[in-house]
């Protein structure tokens, strides 16, 4: 099969597409025909290298954790799924024609979901709710605030949010308050205007998709005995706030929970937007372009 192999750490020009040998699914393992898969700015801090104090690689190494394709052929042990199944998944070495994923972490791709659109959302949908049920666990009536609420964490966050019933606040660039009017958050707040933060006061939880000093300016606005929950770790001045509960969020699969946001964004209750569909052998380009920031996902198409 054809990948996208790293051989060591660097720039987007480290990504080759290659021949490599085709995994076997094993106890257990389903084996996926890609349809697509899309870029995560963890693949890039991975490439990089900046991510290795969290994710060591082996070289040469296959990055890529959103799935979404058709079954090829089942491993020991596995029902509930069939050859030319659509589904979609959270895993590994997405940057693949074929995937090996965990039948557990596997999911049936809903009806009136496109199956390549339904690559945007497994990592990024995961980790938004994750964050809020796992690190928040907000509560009807409770009051949270999300930062970078216009990223796809984000507003995957600020939706699980306000099917808690908590009032949401959406933190997002004054830049982007416009923008961020379709997210369904009870208000949204400039994180960089003054007058905008002058008019926060203190929140049960928040729930941090930006980190550095926005995070460090936020503490304070979390209520005592409130909670902090970042996917991006503590806050350098955590310390500082002892009353508030600090929460580390690290996504991990949940296909069920999956299943369920994948039935929202087909039934139109919220979005994923993406900017561009390009082929698999155009992952260094893609990945160019993803660390410029401020566009939608990108998706590879294999």
């Amino acid at each position: 099969m054809k990948a996208i192999v790293l051989h060591e750490y660097g720039g987007p020009e480290k990504l080759k597409y290659e021949d490599v040998p085709d995994p076997e699914p094993g106890e257990g393992q389903v084996l996926v025909r890609l349809a697509a898969t899309s870029v995560n700015p963890i693949d890039y801090k991975m490439r990089s290298g900046a991510a290795k104090g969290r994710y060591s690689l082996q070289f040469p190494a296959i990055l890529g954790r959103d799935i979404s394709g058709t079954v090829r052929s089942l491993g020991a042990k596995v029902s509930g799924f069939a050859p030319g199944d659509k589904v979609m998944a959270l895993g590994d070495k997405a940057y693949a024609e074929l995937v090996v994923v965990n039948a557990s972490d596997l999911t049936h791709i809903p009806d009136g979901l496109d199956m390549i659109e339904a690559a945007a959302l497994p990592l990024a949908t995961l980790t938004g709710e994750q964050l809020i049920s796992l690190g928040t666990k907000i509560q009807k009536g409770q009051t949270v605030l999300v930062t970078g609420a216009a990223g796809n964490v984000g507003r995957t966050a600020v939706f699980v949010a306000k099917q808690a019933r908590a009032t949401v606040f959406a933190g997002v660039r004054k830049a982007q308050k416009e923008q961020a009017a379709e997210l369904g958050a009870d208000e949204v707040i400039a994180l960089d205007d003054d007058a905008d933060m002058a008019r926060l006061g203190f929140v049960d939880a928040i729930a941090d998709t930006v980190g550095g000093e926005t995070a460090q300016m936020l503490m304070g606005k979390v209520k005592q005995g409130g909670v902090f929950a970042s996917v991006l770790g503590p806050p350098a001045n955590a310390k500082m706030h002892p009353t508030v509960r600090v929460e580390a969020v690290r996504v991990v699969p949940d296909a069920a929970k999956l299943r369920w946001l994948a039935e929202q964004v087909a039934a139109g209750k919220f979005r994923i937007p993406i900017d561009r569909m390009v082929p698999l052998e155009d992952a260094a380009k893609a990945h160019a372009a993803a660390e410029k920031g401020n566009i939608g996902k990108i998706l590879l198409l294999a």
